[in-house]
């Protein structure tokens, strides 16, 4: 796997993410293993999840397998603050005091001392002063080494950055995380200008369109699916819809062509977009992981990028 930067900073990682949206509850411990021992061998190190991942379960996993099958200094961890649950609901607190103890939270889950990239998971109602007034200490007490934004929009992500850019000693925002994917094109628009602009890293997630663009989903609901399930059928559905059909079926096209899956294909055009620093993936079997894994040292061919631009919306256009 290749090495990129994130942004202007000087932390590196894999130029594919591994998301862990479901650990804890859809992928249990022997296939959590499973993937990352196969996410490692591939020299993948960048490893996302966040408090609200399986309430917790997400990070304690990933601190067991620290414990026990990788090393600590083999991963670059990225975790996130914000959301937490009352009485089974999410809810959104962005001031410094529910930021950092959701940070404490988080490397009590992980067993580390240290996280290498602490986002905050949404844009909240906490004044801004306050919420980057959490990052700024996290950095400074060393319990986070980078900060970062996740789900900001372009207006959000200025505001932030330029804020931390003009107040002395604050902590850079340094990556933003965003869906983006052939399904979901919209942080072209302003999200991808705002952070080449401020000199950020971006984190795509959900590059799959929610798994949609695999083609599983092609004329039957696959028993075992996330679109099949009652906690994420949600997040699928929007998707499966009569306007995502043609770009299915030109991803397939594209594979069938190629000797590619179509979720290689998918991956592929969203991994070498201009901006992006690295997909996280939210495989939640080593058969669905190692396929994308394979795809270093492949590129798909320029008509075939144009093709798909053109029936997605257009050429990609980052100023």
């Amino acid at each position: 796997m290749n090495r990129r930067f994130v942004g202007a900073s000087s932390l590196e990682v894999s130029d594919l993410g591994l998301g862990t949206l479901t650990w804890g509850r859809d992928v249990q411990p022997p296939e959590a293993r499973a993937l990352m021992r196969a996410f490692v061998s591939a020299d993948g190190n960048l490893v996302d999840t966040a408090p609200t991942y399986g309430d917790g379960l997400a990070e304690r996993l990933i601190g067991s397998l620290m414990r026990h099958d990788v090393s600590r200094d083999k991963l670059v961890l990225a975790t996130k603050a914000g959301f937490g649950s009352v009485d089974g609901d999410h809810v959104l607190d962005t001031s410094a005091k529910a930021l950092l103890a959701d940070l404490d939270g988080s490397l009590s889950r992980l067993g580390t001392d240290y996280v290498d990239l602490w986002q905050v998971h949404a844009w909240g109602d906490a004044p801004l002063d306050e919420t980057m007034a959490a990052l700024d200490k996290a950095v400074a007490s060393g319990k986070a080494r980078y900060a970062g934004v996740a789900n900001y929009v372009g207006w959000q992500i200025g505001t932030a950055a330029t804020w931390q850019a003009c107040t002395q000693n604050a902590a850079p925002i340094v990556a933003a995380q965003n869906e983006y994917s052939l399904l979901a094109r919209r942080v072209e628009v302003e999200v991808l200008p705002a952070i080449r602009y401020h000199g950020m890293g971006f984190f795509p997630w959900s590059p799959l369109g929610r798994g949609v663009l695999t083609g599983q989903y092609r004329g039957s609901m696959p028993p075992g699916s996330r679109g099949a399930s009652r906690h994420l059928a949600w997040f699928v559905e929007p998707y499966l819809q009569p306007r995502a059909d043609a770009v299915v079926e030109a991803v397939a096209r594209a594979a069938g062509g190629l000797g590619l899956s179509a979720a290689q294909v998918a991956l592929l055009w969203v991994r070498d977009a201009p901006g992006v620093t690295a997909p996280l993936v939210g495989a939640r079997t080593l058969a669905q992981l190692e396929p994308l894994l394979a795809v270093t040292g492949e590129t798909l061919p320029t008509p075939i990028v144009e093709a798909l631009d053109d029936i997605t919306g257009g050429p990609k256009v980052v100023e």
